[in-house]
């Protein structure tokens, strides 16, 4: 993805020479088939033409990216993660995935739009892509294989047996897993499933929120703005307004999309609510890499009367408090896994499943939020893997209908926001961005387009 990044660095040959033996691939046990996982049952029966769930990860280096090497660290790593090394199939009543042993995938020269749609029959039926350009490797997984954690895993497993082959001492530890170990077998659970044992199924936010309007960019227009700025800075206006930087940035988001509402025409206002995915393996012991993650609704009514940001922000502050527990979390999965359990649902051909689905997501679910945000929080690597670190970024995707989509991620003191949207306008972006510069924050702004307007 060609964007505009600061001064360059030394070229890594300058400093490294490629080893010759390599590195010892995993040995693992085959398996025949994986079951998707609650969660991953969902993303291919939403696919369609233009909208595919794919997310991309990617780390900047600070020296040029040698793609035979990095084609040598994909080949490598990749047999440590045999979940993701998977095509899928149909069967009569669920799909499943199925070990690919095809040649691939194969590290291809970054392009313009990423978060393109996976046809699951083509790229020699791989669910992930990596990507290369400049100082930059992406990674681009279906979420069918799993989600941010498990595609961090691989990312940086990729990326410190990258550096090892080019002669760099690289530690395993935290995302980065030992590629001369079996998996464990933790790490291709469906987790959902050992924590569905509530006693109650909590029912779900169903009333219509406010929905972005704009104009549909043409197919396949992924429009991406990246806002760069330091933690340490962000976390000392959170503190000012007594919130969590995951607070304080959702609080911003909503009152970005509150002026968007009130600068539309509109006869009646709408709730304003995020959808924000939380990641099970803080409250559920699990080594999971599969999907295992919910999600929660940070909302504001504006039907209420108006709202100070302060106000936003306390309303937030407690929403998080009272809902992301560990109480709370296993009533929602329980709720998403009776669904599943239900005998007479099991047996239902796969194609009544999906046309159910999809009419469900499409009148329902997706009605029940404005915008996307996901913040994957700190990355952590091995002490001896940060000096040849830059930053991290992470898309959320093409949002399935005329959105915005955010994502957020920080290593050291850089804290990268991405916004991903497939439509022309660029107003709660815009809105939001100038709130974190009343708020003292300094943002260096990133894209892959242009504003004529500006």
């Amino acid at each position: 993805m060609p964007i505009r990044t600061g001064k360059g660095m030394k070229p890594m040959t300058s400093r490294f020479h490629i080893k010759k033996d390599g590195v010892k691939p995993a040995v693992s046990s085959p398996r025949d088939w994986y079951r998707l996982d609650l969660s991953a049952i969902v993303y291919p029966t939403l696919q369609r033409r233009d909208f595919s769930s794919v997310y991309r990860l990617s780390v900047l280096l600070k020296e040029d990216i040698r793609p035979e090497v990095l084609q040598q660290a994909v080949d490598i790593a990749l047999k440590r993660f045999p979940t993701y090394k998977v095509c899928i199939h149909k069967g009569l009543f669920w799909r499943y995935l199925e070990p690919n042993n095809r040649p691939g995938p194969f590290v291809r020269p970054d392009i313009h739009n990423p978060c393109m749609p996976m046809h699951f029959k083509s790229g020699g039926r791989y669910l992930l892509r990596v990507y290369y350009y400049g100082k930059r490797i992406s990674l681009e997984c279906h979420h069918c294989l799993g989600d941010g954690t498990g595609g961090m895993c691989v990312l940086q497993t990729i990326t410190a047996v990258y550096l090892r082959l080019l002669g760099a001492e690289i530690s395993n530890g935290y995302f980065v897993l030992n590629v001369n170990e079996a998996p464990d077998p933790e790490e291709l659970e469906d987790a959902y499933m050992r924590y569905a044992n509530a006693l109650y199924c909590p029912p779900r936010p169903a009333e219509k929120t406010y929905r972005v309007r704009g104009t549909k960019e043409p197919f396949h227009t992924f429009n991406i703005i990246d806002g760069i700025m330091s933690v340490k800075e962000v976390a000392a206006v959170a503190a000012r307004y007594n919130a969590t930087i995951t607070e304080y940035l959702n609080s911003v988001l909503l009152y970005a999309l509150l002026n968007k509402q009130n600068m539309d025409f509109h006869l009646k206002l709408y709730p304003v609510r995020i959808a924000m995915p939380v990641n099970l393996r803080r409250f559920f012991p699990s080594k999971t890499l599969r999907n295992f993650i919910t999600m929660v609704y940070p909302s504001i009514d504006p039907r209420l009367g108006n709202y100070t940001f302060e106000e936003i922000v306390a309303q937030v502050h407690n929403y998080m408090r009272y809902y992301i527990n560990e109480k709370f979390l296993r009533g929602d999965i329980t709720t998403n896994a009776a669904t599943t359990r239900n005998p007479f649902i099991r047996v239902v051909p796969l194609f009544l499943k999906d046309i159910v689905v999809r009419t469900f997501y499409r009148k329902v679910q997706d009605k029940n939020s404005s915008a996307g945000l996901t913040n994957m929080g700190a990355m952590k690597v091995p002490e001896d893997m940060k000096p040849y670190i830059d930053r991290f970024d992470i898309y959320m995707g093409q949002p399935f209908s005329s959105r915005t989509n955010c994502a957020i991620i920080s290593f050291d003191d850089t804290l990268t926001i991405n916004f991903a949207s497939c439509i022309m306008e660029a107003d709660v972006e815009r809105h939001f961005f100038r709130k974190l510069v009343e708020d003292g924050i300094h943002v260096k702004i990133e894209s892959n387009r242009t504003f004529d307007d500006e």
